[in-house]
């Protein structure tokens, strides 16, 4: 059979040449696949700008009674609360407004916020307020939601499934990237004093402001608004009244979207949980040194522990980005293509249980960095490519209005389970190290289940069959 003219890689332009180290392009896909990974390298560059300052100002907001980790937990938990009515607003501007309009104005929706989050910070203009800690890392949790997922949410409506299979592991290499870039540029900027930390959310509105102009770049060349009318006709949008709680709704009605939902919350529950075990693992481990060097006086203690924490996880995060970027690089196109979505899924718990097992078994410090880095590259990566390989087969509407409430709501309610977690573990039971691991180890076996179970509905949708 002759070949055909659109998979004669003579067609290729220079730019397609380059980006088949990565994953196998035909002619006419790179510049939107390259305008699709600028988009979201910078929407990472500016989060990753964003997200320290959620670490510092949650620090500073003292509950009476409640340890700095028990604070940062239980915000999570309320953050799920919160997302419940923000994922279900988010369902009804999905329904009113087109792809383009719904991005840009949900992104300057959010620059507004960090104009006056910018302003409100401790001694900048005015002293500190109370709380206002916790309502940063509210609010964080809410840029995922108009900003992060929307992008994914966009690009997976872009692409069919066999064409989403090629570009998207390419795509999340942007992603990676732009945290990796991120990290490095904030640790650099403040280091060196160029940039003070007050301007971190003014940085990061320069970003985002591109990453409007090139959705908007994107949506000409993919026609996206005549893809969106046909996905959605009018007859439908007027008959259609999403309710406040349409995207936890939706999730409930489909048993693929259950399914999706449950590995989030597992996914960010095992997580989550491995996250508090570290922190609380550190803090030991520096008080232990504080002690052995012989520095006493609270104030240099804290000091001591603080500036040990901050050291740790710059280190701790180099080595995830960096192992992450090679991950997404030079794997996760290939893994796919070769194992298929189940292999890209499945790797993660996977992973995961290995390093609880090890954990359990050796709950030391050097141990656990090095199995925890291990499990967050890997989620980082190949995991994150998964969850968005995973909407390509289903329709518009589930995308816009089932993914947000996955990727933000029941991720964030893994994190809610994650401080009950934590306030059952400590204040009633009184679990050691090594019990909270083999908790862990525990859930790691029922998310492979569900995830098995997620793998089959996904060839279901892939087939045609509905679900």
């Amino acid at each position: 059979m002759p070949q055909s003219s659109t998979d004669n890689p003579s067609q290729l332009s220079t730019s397609e040449r380059i980006l088949r180290l990565f994953t196998e392009v035909k002619p006419g896909e790179g510049t939107t696949a390259i305008l699709l990974f600028a988009n979201v390298f910078l929407i990472l560059l500016a989060y990753y700008f964003i997200k320290p300052l959620r670490e510092g100002w949650i620090a500073i907001s003292d509950i009476q009674g409640l340890s700095q980790m028990e604070v940062k937990a239980y915000s999570s938990f309320l953050q799920s609360i919160l997302l419940l009515f923000v994922v279900g607003w988010y369902a009804q501007l999905a329904a009113k407004w087109d792809r383009v309009t719904l991005f840009t104005r949900a992104t300057l929706f959010c620059i507004s916020n960090m104009l006056i989050f910018w302003a409100l910070q401790p001694n900048l203009f005015f002293g500190g307020f109370a709380l206002m800690g916790v309502v940063y890392y509210l609010w964080v949790g809410m840029f995922s939601v108009f900003v992060v997922a929307q992008f994914w949410t966009f690009a997976a409506d872009i692409y069919t499934n066999e064409r989403g299979k090629r570009m998207l592991p390419f795509i999340a290499i942007g992603a990676t990237a732009g945290a990796a870039f991120g990290s490095w540029a904030v640790n650099a900027l403040i280091g060196s004093g160029v940039l003070p930390t007050e301007a971190l959310l003014l940085v990061a509105i320069v970003p985002l402001l591109a990453s409007i102009f090139i959705v908007r770049k994107v949506a000409q060349r993919e026609a996206i608004h005549a893809k969106a009318d046909a996905d959605n006709p009018p007859e439908t949008k007027k008959t259609e009244k999403p309710s406040i709680l349409s995207g936890a709704k939706l999730v409930l009605l489909s048993k693929f979207l259950l399914l999706a939902a449950l590995v989030a919350m597992l996914t960010n529950w095992v997580n989550t949980n491995g996250e508090n075990l570290l922190f609380g693992v550190i803090q030991e481990s520096l008080a232990t040194d504080a002690q052995t060097q012989g520095i006493v006086g609270e104030d240099s203690v804290l000091a001591f522990v603080r500036d040990g924490t901050t050291a740790f996880y710059g280190n701790f995060y180099f080595w995830v980005n960096v192992i992450a970027l090679l991950l997404q690089a030079f794997v996760a196109s290939r893994l796919l293509k070769y194992g298929g979505f189940a292999a890209l899924l499945l790797i993660l718990p996977v992973i995961a249980l290995t390093s609880y097992t090890v954990m359990a078994l050796l709950p030391v410090l050097a141990v656990i960095k090095v199995m925890k880095i291990a499990e967050n590259a890997t989620d980082y990566s190949l995991n994150n490519t998964s969850k968005h390989v995973l909407w390509l087969p289903v329709s518009s509407e589930m995308k816009f209005r089932g993914k947000p409430a996955v990727d933000t709501l029941y991720v964030r309610l893994g994190d809610g389970l994650a401080a009950l977690t934590v306030l059952i573990g400590v204040q009633m039971l009184s679990l050691s190290t090594t019990g909270f691991f083999a908790f862990n180890v525990f859930l790691v076996l029922v998310w492979l289940v569900v995830g098995i179970l997620l793998v089959r509905e996904h060839r279901r949708a892939s087939a045609g069959e509905p679900i």
